[in-house]
């Protein structure tokens, strides 16, 4: 009978377990702002890129 009750806990425990986290943004704010800030910089340098991109195909294709 050990088996058996072992097995009925283990989802029990498994959802205790994920239910104790701590919030760890609310913990590391310095990291987050990181992210954010190299996420947003990464977004303006593909548009960019991307911008480029097509002004330089519009171009050849006036020019031809």
């Amino acid at each position: 009978m050990a088996a058996i009750s072992s097995l009925q806990s283990a989802p029990e425990l498994a959802f205790s377990t994920l239910t104790k986290r701590k919030n760890w943004a609310a913990k590391e704010p310095g990291v987050i702002v990181v992210f954010a800030i190299v996420g947003t910089v990464a977004i303006f340098l593909i548009s960019l890129f991307a911008y480029r991109k097509i002004q330089a195909k519009r171009v050849a294709k006036e020019v031809v």
